[in-house]
């Protein structure tokens, strides 16, 4: 449920950050299997990016790009992600646009 959210959060914020664009918008998810056999799932869009001034400050609580928002949503993301046995990071896409990626593990570490 909770991964759920986190998907639900990205794709939301997908969409928003092409809201008042101009330019053809596409919102793609993808998973696949990553390093270390992890599965890797990214939310790409073609919004108006997520450039490196940001990268450093989006995951902070309270820090907000949106006139609507809370600065909440990626940081519990990313709490979730974590607590989950992951990590969640932001790249930005060429020509335009961002991209939330995130792994996690296939298989649950057995407890000693």
């Amino acid at each position: 449920m909770q991964l759920q959210q986190v998907l639900m959060n990205l794709m939301i914020n997908g969409i928003d950050a092409m809201r008042d664009v101009d330019w053809p918008r596409e919102l793609v998810v993808k998973s696949e299997r990553g390093e270390d056999q992890q599965a890797l799932v990214s939310v790409s869009d073609t919004g108006v990016g997520c450039h490196s001034s940001r990268r450093t400050k989006i995951f902070n609580a309270f820090f907000t790009t949106k006139s609507h928002g809370t600065g909440m949503g990626l940081r519990i993301s990313r709490s979730i992600v974590e607590s989950h046995g992951g990590r969640l990071w932001a790249a930005e896409n060429s020509p335009r646009g961002a991209s939330f990626l995130h792994h996690l593990p296939t298989k649950a570490e057995a407890l000693e």
